[in-house]
């Protein structure tokens, strides 16, 4: 029996390669955290301090380990928080979600989210 509640995992899709603007985040966070983060922060300016309280969105976000990694990037990162719509779009795309979902974790339409698929796959076909 199927359950239709879940998408079905890709596990033949590869996480996608990181944008230049969400790279640093990826590369201390990691591509659940890195997702969760632009998720709650996206489009804001996020103050990343030196020495994380307990007290701090980011430190409930993340947690005190990974919200002290990213002070170490902290020179790094772009005042606000990317969007990365077309960058998250792929990454849910290969974690299993369906076009439907992505739209609705992107507040996009549907045609938005089928139109960077379709563009990323004429990319790869033309390599």
């Amino acid at each position: 029996m199927v359950d239709m509640g879940r998408a079905m995992t890709a596990p033949d899709r590869p996480s996608p390669r990181p944008t230049a603007q969400v790279e640093p985040y990826f590369e201390v966070l990691g591509l659940t955290d890195t997702l969760r983060f632009i998720e709650e922060f996206g489009g804001t300016e996020v103050y990343i301090a030196k020495n994380p309280r307990t007290r701090s969105s980011v430190v409930a976000l993340l947690g005190f380990d990974k919200a002290n990694a990213l002070t170490s990037i902290s020179h790094r990162l772009q005042p606000r928080v990317p969007l990365a719509k077309k960058w998250r779009t792929l990454a849910y795309k290969a974690q299993g979600l369906l076009t439907v979902q992505i739209a609705r974790k992107l507040c996009v339409t549907d045609v938005a989210v089928r139109n960077w698929l379709r563009a990323d796959a004429n990319k790869d076909a033309a390599r």
